[in-house]
């Protein structure tokens, strides 16, 4: 009796194992076969937005960042002047009715090609082409009063390049050759108070070799 006991068992294990074989077997073959076709990458832009280990601490830094030293490159003369003019800010209109970042006259965008005063207040980029512009028809402007005052004192000044085309930016350049001329005797102030020669004291020093003179500059 035991015997007989031990053989269907036996015979049960053999079912169940035979069963389960023929799962195994036939399991990949009865579901649904994907059409790997349509996911195919060849033609696609894929786009990582995942930061390397580089840029791991620039973006979850552990402590403050620091600020960008800017010394006196012409970069750091464009950001000194355009943070004095209006603390940077593009879209600003004083009450006097300057325009933007480097506070600019209409009359002023006119000579360097500008004539729509909304697309200049919402371009960047537009007004940073303005002041490189500006800067440049300025330098001819004054190119000899560079050469003859640079490294001088008119007025107690020390007289800079920066100096000259910052003053330039404030006063005009033909106000800024009657005050070198002068001697510093004929000075000008803006509606604010904001004199050449203070302009020449604080911009004085900065690397403007940058700036190519040009008569006809266009932004």
């Amino acid at each position: 009796m035991e015997h007989l006991i031990n053989k269907i068992n036996n015979l049960f294990k053999i079912f169940f194992l035979f069963v389960f074989l023929i799962i195994l077997l036939t399991g990949f073959s009865l579901s649904k076969k994907i059409d790997l076709a349509k996911y195919k990458t060849d033609s696609t832009s894929l786009c990582y937005q995942v930061p390397n280990l580089d840029e791991v601490d620039l973006l979850y830094p552990k402590k403050p960042l620091n600020y960008i030293y800017l010394g006196n490159s012409y970069i750091g003369f464009k950001e000194a002047l355009g943070f004095k003019e209006s603390r940077g800010d593009y879209a600003i209109v004083n009450i006097y009715g300057y325009l933007g970042k480097y506070q600019f006259g209409k009359n002023t965008l006119k000579l360097i090609g500008i004539n729509d005063s909304d697309e200049f207040l919402n371009n960047s980029y537009l007004q940073e082409q303005a002041f490189t512009a500006n800067t440049a028809r300025n330098k001819w402007i004054l190119r000899r009063d560079i050469k003859k005052f640079q490294g001088i004192r008119v007025g107690g000044v020390k007289i800079t390049e920066s100096g000259i085309l910052a003053a330039a930016h404030l006063a005009g350049a033909g106000n800024v050759k009657k005050y070198l001329r002068s001697g510093g005797s004929v000075n000008f102030s803006d509606a604010f108070g904001t004199s050449i020669e203070y302009y020449l004291k604080k911009f004085s020093g900065y690397d403007t070799s940058f700036v190519i003179a040009n008569r006809k500059a266009k932004a």
